[in-house]
């Protein structure tokens, strides 16, 4: 399998596979990076993809980086790198991770999206903010007058980022499918139904499963999921 490593619009990237006419962007989760895209590569270049994955900013090879992975950030970088993938493949369809989907979906929901494979997708950002400010003990009140507040779980929960969400919701048009664990922690199971009946979605969940998929029962469930996906795209119904 053909794997270049290249900058792609000024961003650490791999490039994987032979030249094709379609391709997968792949977005990476938090704590991941761009070296996440060889186990997918495997499966999409053998069925005629060519398969580009990105280091977030703070992640891979930008983990000392002075871009933070911030909305406002990563947002407009990952739009830069879909504007150039154009330039190279009439084709152009979406892996990605956790907020890594969300901030794809943002980024591209305006984009005529072939097929999208999104992984534990957060998919009300201000849900799991809510969320984290109840574990958190913190009110609206108390974070809108603090301006960032940080948290014993490794959170440090941000007015900014709260009303940056609020301000830029998704809207998401892509055939979608989407593979969720029954025992995520970050997506509760009615929110995930919900937004995949209003967008357009199939859904696929991996019971006693988690947010991560790490475990080698949960990897080969995620690979045959994937493998799966790519034999029968999901269709706008």
């Amino acid at each position: 399998m053909k794997i270049e490593t290249d900058n792609f619009a000024g961003i650490p990237a791999l490039i994987i596979g032979e030249k094709a006419d379609r391709a997968f962007l792949f977005v990476h989760g938090k704590m991941g990076s761009k070296d996440e895209t060889v186990g997918f590569a495997e499966i999409a270049c053998s069925m005629g993809y060519q398969v580009i994955g990105i280091d977030l900013p703070e992640h891979g090879e930008r983990k000392l980086s002075e871009e933070k992975l911030l909305p406002w950030i990563a947002v407009p970088e990952i739009q830069r790198v879909y504007r150039l993938m154009q330039e190279r493949w009439e084709h152009i369809s979406l892996r990605a991770t956790s907020i890594g989907a969300w901030m794809s979906m943002l980024a591209l929901q305006n984009e005529p999206i072939s097929e999208a494979m999104l992984v534990s997708p957060l998919v009300d950002m201000e849900n799991l903010i809510k969320t984290m400010m109840t574990w958190a003990g913190v009110t609206e009140t108390d974070l809108m007058r603090r301006g960032e507040i940080p948290t014993d779980f490794g959170e440090t929960l941000s007015w900014e980022y709260l009303c940056w969400v609020r301000a830029n919701p998704i809207c998401w048009r892509a055939p979608t499918r989407i593979l969720y664990a029954d025992q995520d922690h970050l997506t509760p199971r009615f929110i995930m139904d919900k937004f995949t009946a209003e967008n357009n979605g199939c859904l696929t969940v991996m019971e006693h499963g988690e947010h991560w998929f790490h475990t080698e029962e949960q990897l080969r469930f995620l690979r045959t999921w994937e493998q799966n996906a790519l034999k029968e795209p999901c269709s706008i119904k």
